[in-house]
């Protein structure tokens, strides 16, 4: 009776995972672990991390940066890889990301090609090229090309507006499903050089409204508290930083579930 109660359990997960996967498929991937901590609410970073929520972040970097993520989803076996590289150059920023999201039996990729610029000293604007492919086992791999756009503005000195759009011409995957389009608005506000507060809205053509919002405080320029919480799920999160030597950081984050 267990083998068969076990046996069950795992057909019914792999015969419903690509169903409730699926919308993953193209969603703005959590930004590393500040992203995380600060429950995804990041289209207004201005680091390294805007390589995966909102490339126009990328034109305030001025010296070459690279991330690494990784991330256990609650159920086992689901895992998540992200790495993304910026170059800034004279004429603008140049950035290449990779993510991975699934297991051995469906598993997405994307490749982004990033580039970001400044149109004022105080207004940017980003955009990337994407290359989605998904993976399941036994049925073959589908590939193909969307692309995202965004804006990023420093309206005070405490006060940032950014504004995202990913996949927006809503590309065919197949003949009854369309690679879903984000659009993702929000800000960040900055009291004191110590005290970060982030929020967003984020809009699936095909949901409802997400409302996020992060908070980081920095002890020091050493180490570095986060938290967030967010709607469409409900889920709350928090995480740590600590800058390391010769420009290294780590970052580490968690959320929880209601599910």
């Amino acid at each position: 009776m267990k083998i068969l109660i076990k046996n069950s359990i795992k057909i019914l997960i792999f015969v419903t995972l690509p169903f409730w996967l699926y919308s993953q498929n193209g969603s703005p991937v959590l930004a590393g672990a500040r992203g995380t901590a600060m429950s995804d609410a990041a289209v207004a970073f201005t680091d390294i991390h805007s390589i995966f929520s909102n490339q126009a972040g990328l034109a305030y970097l001025t010296d070459f940066a690279a991330v690494v993520a990784g991330e256990q989803r609650f159920l086992a076996g689901i895992n998540m890889g992200a790495a993304g590289i910026a170059y800034p150059t004279n004429s603008g920023t140049l950035g290449v990301s990779i993510q991975y999201f699934g297991n051995k039996s469906y598993s997405e990729q994307k490749i982004g090609l990033a580039y970001g610029r400044k149109l004022l000293e105080k207004l940017s604007i980003g955009a990337q090229i994407d290359y989605l492919q998904t993976n399941i086992l036994e049925y073959g791999s589908k590939g193909i090309f969307s692309f995202e756009l965004g804006l990023h503005s420093i309206v005070t000195s405490t006060f940032h507006l950014a504004a995202h759009v990913a996949h927006p011409l809503s590309t065919k995957l197949n003949e009854t499903e369309r690679l879903p389009t984000f659009f993702r608005l929000g800000g960040a506000y900055l009291p004191t050089k110590n005290v970060t507060v982030n929020f967003e809205v984020e809009k699936d053509i095909e949901r409802k409204i997400a409302f996020k919002t992060g908070f980081e405080y920095g002890f020091s320029e050493l180490l570095f508290l986060r938290l967030g919480v967010r709607t469409q799920p409900t889920q709350l999160s928090f995480g740590t930083g600590i800058s390391l030597k010769n420009g290294l950081r780590a970052d580490v984050a968690a959320t929880y579930h209601p599910v």
